[in-house]
């Protein structure tokens, strides 16, 4: 028997068609995008985005009925559903190899910019592939679920727990809202800035009791006092101080710290103490012999900070040892936190510990960083997601599905039928 070879459009749809209806898609959003320019989430904020989310589930609901024709099952195949997963790595290589950023940049090349390659997220192609997916999946539970079997319950957690979070971070992108906030010491703060740094006052009152940083040892360096290079300038020396090492060489000059304070403040006599109060700033007492000729420098090196001045060790008329800034270990932010007709909140704020209190996420983001310690003000992003918690449910259930395929997986003599 001669077996004759199937032409491509005609059912059952595989792998070849699914790649032609995707690279469709794919096009047809980049003509869009350079067109009419990038997607605006912001037509698709509630209730836009509920109602949107009520028709996909009566669609599936309507398209459920078609589950015996072969376009139904194309659609909800493997074949296009591998199909959408390769679009959607590509996306993501996109995304890793091209920097994203919230903002069009006028200096980035037309070949990026243009098809939306720096913004990928708010591209017509990734939406319109992100919404295939969601009804391809959704047509998939759905026909699934008209042929319920307990046994597959592994499936159902993890095929609803992924449409939940698609679902969710999806439809609940547009309802998201995230500010820049920058609180003064001691004051009180209700605005806060957007992406297009476009003032809001928001329902959240900050006010900043205290700011508090922690910083690592610094180190020194040799320094050229005329070009202001560090040196050697082809690979310059640090040598860290503030650790039980007390010796080493910088260049041409043997290094010994004689003394480390990491809480200083100078004395009249032009030494230093050590008091713990935020003007304080690391200083170190050196002895710098240059291994050719002897010669000896002694004295004192700080880097200062906006009270006390930097102060460095003169070897000769070229070249000085100096301190550099130290880097922060940990910062906080003392605050209180109101809402209306809600009592007062007092948290300590770090990074990675966000507080979350009326529907808001505040986080630690930074600082005066010219001030360091002595900063006078600490910002924070807040962010409002009323999405979040269904995102959180599909997590949940994809975390529980994967365990149970883990813990009870080969116990199934049947394995899952996705045709």
């Amino acid at each position: 028997m001669i077996a004759h070879k199937r032409k491509i459009g005609r059912f059952p749809w595989r792998y070849k068609e699914s790649l032609v209806f995707i690279l469709s898609v794919i096009i047809i959003g980049i003509v869009l995008q350079v067109t009419i320019g990038k997607v605006d989430f912001n037509l698709f904020r509630a209730p836009v985005n509920i109602i949107t989310g009520v028709c996909i589930v009566l669609f599936l609901a309507i398209f459920s009925l078609a589950r015996k024709t072969p376009f139904y099952r194309w659609f909800s195949g493997v074949p296009f559903s591998v199909t959408l997963i390769g679009a959607l790595l590509a996306f993501g290589l996109v995304m890793g190899l091209i920097p994203q950023q919230p903002q069009a940049d006028s200096q980035q090349h037309a070949i990026i910019t243009l098809p939306g390659f720096n913004q990928v997220t708010s591209s017509w192609y990734f939406v319109l592939v992100y919404f295939i997916t969601l009804l391809s999946l959704g047509a998939l539970i759905a026909r699934r679920l008209i042929r319920f079997n307990i046994r597959d319950y592994a499936f159902y957690l993890n095929h609803i727990g992924l449409w939940t979070l698609l679902f969710s971070a999806g439809l609940g992108a547009p309802d998201m809202k995230r500010y820049m906030m920058y609180v003064k010491e001691g004051e009180l703060e209700w605005r806060a800035f957007d992406g297009d740094r476009r003032t809001g006052y928001l329902p959240v009152t900050i006010q900043l009791n205290d700011f508090d940083m922690e910083v690592y040892p610094p180190k020194l360096i040799l320094l050229n006092r005329l070009s202001g290079k560090l040196q050697p300038e082809s690979k310059p020396d640090y040598f860290p101080v503030g650790r039980e090492k007390t010796n080493g060489v910088l260049g041409d000059w043997k290094i010994e710290v004689n003394n480390y304070i990491h809480d200083a403040i100078p004395d009249n006599d032009g030494t230093y103490r050590s008091v713990a109060i935020p003007a304080a700033a690391p200083a170190a007492n050196v002895t710098a012999t240059h291994t050719a000729t002897g010669d000896v420098r002694k004295g004192w090196v700080c880097y200062g900070n906006t009270v006390q001045p930097h102060r460095v060790l003169p070897l000769n008329s070229d070249c000085c040892i100096f301190m550099t800034q130290p880097q922060p270990r940990r910062f906080l932010s003392d605050v209180d936190v109101f809402f209306k007709n809600e009592p007062k909140i007092h948290a300590v704020l770090e990074v990675n510990k966000p507080l979350k209190a009326g529907g808001w996420t505040i986080y630690q983001t930074g600082y005066d960083r010219k001030a360091g310690r002595m900063s006078a003000y600490s910002s924070l992003e807040l962010v409002y997601d009323p999405w979040l918690y269904p995102a959180y449910a599909g997590i949940a259930l994809l975390a529980a599905g994967s365990v149970c395929l883990v813990c009870f997986g080969n116990r199934k003599k049947k394995s899952y039928e996705l045709e």
